[in-house]
């Protein structure tokens, strides 16, 4: 029988735990006898840090999932203190000013750009910046205090102060010195305030990170983190845009667990949904040898990516809506500039150029924002570089006239008059007035308000549609402005919109609001008053946004709706719905539906009838379009022009408001909606005919 053990074997397995000992001894002996010393060194010189492993922030959408906002990797460079010899008791300041003017060499050879707050001028002769933002301020006053200087101190004086504490060599030229002063300065602040940390240089290419470390520059390190691309070059008033946190946000975050170098939504949808956006940063126990090599990373705890936004608008449209805006402004300006030249020629007074305008989409059926669209406008991608260029615009393009602007409706107005009379029974569908081109009621007291013509004999829809100014100072006179001032806000005049933006309130005219608007001097209420407020004049000034849910709310037969720019809320790795928007009433005006059939009747003969205000841009558009226009009555050649309209006129989808500063005629703003309309339906007819075709695949 075979033996299961053959001595062989034993014999084969001793030698091989033999040899394993050996080899084990050996290596143990090379580790702690030959080597021991630089090992020991080794480990002694060994820095751990606990460091925040930065969360990537949420994407925003548009309502069709079109990309908009979302992130892309980067590199950062950030101050290594420790290796410039900054924390030691006695500080090489050549050698560290030295590594530091090196360093930005280098960045600004390459073409990046390093991080440089100091208030004061990059060249000889020093002088501080006008105007300084809040933080950079703060931070000045800080520094001051700290440095035993005034904070009347001169720009000179600070940076004689910078030199000496510094330690900044004389054999400097004075621009050196000034940008190793400000580098110095944006590492000491942040020991003087608690305050975000230092990032020296954001989106470093990897042709600087290579030329700093070929040039062995000691005292910096670079961070892998996050910054926000954008993907489209419209929507810059909606869309907002990021920054690091500042002191003072700070406090409202602190009990979130921002850490202090978060960051955070400075304006738009990135501050409105920062609370989605935001990820949970992470943290790691980071250990790194003396040289600043990395030789371990243990996460303590992962980081949280923020959610994914998807907007009620839709950036197709967005553009479409902007690029008319723009084209129509332009094209007008242009004209008028030709115009002018010949006035001057005639030494008559120039035209007014249109300033600004805006357009504003909704969806008839949720109020949800289509599109928002402002002119002038900027750019996302640049905006921080042009910062300070559009603050000194006189165009004001950071203002986002379509939710902060306020104007007045002019004869938009006048389907809220036809139906307060109506409704209150004051008129009928048959009742008239007649139009003889002046209103003489009060002629005698010295006050005769003129129509744009003499229109004769008018029904309510025929005043609608012809614009009729006689036809409503007359209503108006009957129903009093208490019942106007009552229907405007329950259209939602006057009133907030619920978007999550800044936007204005606005005001509807009345006795109280003239009191308001108009003190030092007697503020009474007149009848002149109720007659303009009738026509959408006096003290009533809105927003466009407020104008189109208005018109919203006149297609379908009264529902206003609260408007809000988040459709829904997704999981990072888009696999969980968090948030679905469900349209919000905010108010509903009750009237019977023969009164609403009057409203749209009237406003379709706006843009159909021969007589229509509108009807040269809107009559062969298909599918038909209700619509009213415009005008201030401000006296002036080019006062500003409003226009709403919606469609289908038989079954409204979408209105739209667009609103132009010196503007001259409402209607001219038809040839902008119509833009609008053509992409609209366009788009749904193509979306429509691609759900046929797949459904004839299954």
């Amino acid at each position: 029988m075979k033996k299961l053990v053959s001595p062989g074997r034993l014999v084969l397995l001793g030698l091989l735990m033999a040899g394993l000992l050996a080899l084990y001894l050996v290596t143990l002996y090379k580790f702690q006898i030959v080597e021991g010393n630089r090992n020991y060194e080794d480990s002694m010189n060994s820095i751990v840090s606990e460091e925040t492993v930065i969360a990537a922030r949420g994407n925003i959408l548009d309502r069709y999932g079109r990309l908009l906002v979302s992130n892309r990797n980067c590199n950062n460079l950030l101050i290594d203190s420790e290796g410039l010899g900054l924390n030691s008791s006695s500080v090489d300041n050549d050698h560290a000013n030295d590594a530091i003017l090196r360093m930005c060499a280098i960045i600004t050879e390459n073409g990046d750009t390093y991080t440089d707050e100091l208030p004061i001028s990059k060249t000889a002769p020093f002088e501080f910046i006008e105007p300084m933002s809040t933080l950079q301020r703060t931070r000045l006053d800080a520094w001051l205090k700290a440095n035993d200087l005034d904070s009347s101190a001169s720009a000179v004086e600070v940076m004689a102060k910078m030199r000496s504490r510094y330690g900044i060599s004389n054999n400097y030229t004075a621009d050196e010195m000034r940008t190793v002063a400000g580098v110095r300065y944006e590492i000491n602040i942040r020991y003087v305030i608690n305050t975000s940390d230092y990032v020296f240089a954001e989106d470093v290419s990897i042709d600087t990170i290579t030329a700093l470390m070929e040039a062995d520059i000691p005292g910096f390190e670079v961070q892998v983190s996050y910054i926000r691309e954008y993907n489209t070059e419209y929507a810059a008033h909606i869309l907002g845009y990021t920054g690091l946190m500042s002191e003072l946000e700070y406090e409202t975050y602190k009990d979130r667990d921002y850490k202090f170098n978060a960051t955070v939504g400075k304006a738009g949808a990135e501050l409105a949904f920062e609370e989605y956006l935001h990820g949970s940063d992470g943290t790691a126990e980071v250990t790194r040898t003396s040289e600043g090599v990395v030789t371990s990373t243990v996460y303590k705890e992962a980081p949280q990516p923020g959610n994914h936004i998807y907007l009620t608008i839709d950036i197709e449209l967005q553009a479409v809506a902007e690029q008319a805006l723009a084209s129509f402004i332009l094209e007008q300006n242009e004209e008028r500039e030709a115009d002018n030249a010949v006035r001057r020629y005639q030494n008559k007074n120039p035209q007014e150029l249109i300033t600004g305008g805006a357009l504003v989409a909704v969806d008839i059926k949720t109020g949800e924002p289509l599109c928002i669209a402002n002119y002038p406008t900027y750019s996302l991608s640049t905006f921080l570089d042009d910062y300070s260029a559009l603050l000194e615009d006189d165009g004001h393009p950071l203002t986002n006239r379509a939710l902060t602007g306020l104007y007045s409706p002019g004869s938009t107005f006048k389907p809220i008059t036809a139906l307060a009379a109506l409704c209150e029974r004051f008129i009928g569908a048959e009742d008239t007035f007649v139009c003889t081109g002046i209103y003489e009621k009060y002629a005698d007291i010295g006050y005769a308000p003129r129509c744009t013509g003499s229109h004769g004999t008018l029904t309510v829809t025929e005043a609608i549609t012809m614009s009729c100014n006689l036809f409503f100072y007359q209503v108006g006179d009957l129903i009093g402005i208490d019942r106007i001032h009552q229907y405007a806000d329950t259209l939602g005049l006057g009133r907030l919109t619920g978007i999550e933006l800044d936007e204005s309130t606005g005001y509807v005219a009345s006795e109280e609001t003239k009191a308001q608007l108009h003190t030092g001097y007697d503020a009474g209420w007149y009848s002149g008053d109720t007659l303009q407020a009738a026509i959408g004049q006096s003290d009533t000034y809105v927003t466009p946004i407020q104008i189109a849910r208005y018109c919203a709310a006149l297609a379908n037969s009264g529902t206003v709706y609260e408007c809000s720019l988040l459709k829904s809320i997704s999981s990072y790795d888009y696999s969980e719905s968090i948030y679905e928007r469900t349209p919000t009433v905010a108010g509903v005006l009750e009237a019977e539906p023969a009164v609403w059939d009057l409203i749209h009747t009237g406003m379709y003969g706006v843009a159909n009838s021969p007589y229509g205000t509108a009807v040269t841009f809107l009559r062969d558009f298909t599918p038909p379009v209700a619509a009213k226009t415009g005008t201030t009555e401000t006296g002036t050649e080019n006062p500003d022009a409003v226009f709403i309209c919606y469609a289908p006129a038989d079954d409204p989808e979408i209105a739209i408001a667009v609103v132009a500063e010196k503007g001259k005629r409402g209607a001219l703003l038809a040839s902008v909606a119509r833009q609008v309309l053509d992409y609209y339906f366009d788009f749904e007819q193509s979306t429509q005919q691609i759900e046929e075709e797949l459904t004839l695949l299954h």
